[in-house]
């Protein structure tokens, strides 16, 4: 499928159109940010690592009938993903409370939660993606009753699995975050999972350890932050050699169980 012009850039990827209307080429980008992009910088290989991991967790979400924007890899740093409309909200889901859950509230970190909590927050940089309530959200219209109803059910399906599947190779997923888009199916518009699953966007410790082996390690200044992305790739059993980000090898994806 032929890449054409940019429609957008965001700070970790970027979408580039294609010959055919309902597909885009997501591009993975070596940028790292945090604080709502006031803190930046290029990390070699970390698009790299955040495609195939992506592509490896999306592909099994998918092999358990949660559907998502995921075509195919296409390389090393991009994907053929569907064209769909983002819905401008993020979804949060929290295992364990630690960063700003821990900071407005005042809860320990590292406390347990007894049930999965999900947050909304909307998808503006400008504002410092406010947290919102399902109320703004049906005032002003950002998403309806029956499509948050839909998303919920698919939040707690997505948590479930992939706490079993980071489980079953000793990684807590502490939380995570996403995005869901718009398309139609069969003249009917549906809602869809359209972002990325790396640990740029889920919070992940060592279950006996809890050393961070995700963003956080840039947003605290923890350094090796390509080593811990190659640690969560090579317990999920798709990278085998961590010699050189740029030359390593990858299985190909292989769907896993859900493990409790």
């Amino acid at each position: 499928m032929k890449k054409g012009k940019k429609l957008y850039e965001g700070k970790a990827k970027v979408i580039f159109a294609t010959d055919n209307k309902d597909f885009v080429i997501q591009h993975f980008k070596d940028d790292a940010t945090a604080f709502n992009n006031q803190k930046k910088a290029k990390i070699e290989g970390k698009g790299v690592l955040n495609n195939r991991i992506s592509e490896h967790i999306l592909m099994n979400l998918n092999q358990v009938g949660i559907k998502n924007h995921l075509v195919k890899r296409l390389n090393m740093r991009e994907q053929l993903i569907k064209h769909v409309e983002i819905i401008p909200i993020e979804f949060i889901v929290r295992n364990i409370a630690t960063g700003s859950l821990t900071k407005r509230l005042g809860i320990e970190d590292g406390t347990i939660l007894e049930d999965p909590l999900i947050e909304y927050c909307l998808k503006n940089d400008e504002l410092g993606d406010p947290l919102i309530s399902k109320e703004h959200i049906y005032t002003f219209k950002w998403a309806t009753k029956k499509e948050i109803e839909k998303i919920d059910k698919q939040l707690v399906r997505i948590n479930d699995f992939m706490v079993g599947m980071f489980r079953g190779v000793g990684i807590k997923l502490v939380d995570f975050k996403v995005e869901f888009g718009r398309i139609k199916n069969n003249g009917k518009t549906d809602v869809l999972l359209a972002d990325e699953i790396s640990p740029d966007t889920c919070r992940l410790w060592d279950n006996k350890t809890d050393k961070k082996l995700d963003k956080d390690r840039f947003r605290n200044n923890l350094g090796n932050l390509i080593n811990a992305y190659q640690e969560v790739a090579k317990r999920l059993g798709i990278l085998h050699e961590q010699s050189n980000i740029q030359t390593v090898n990858f299985e190909k994806p292989k769907a896993v169980k859900n493990k409790k």
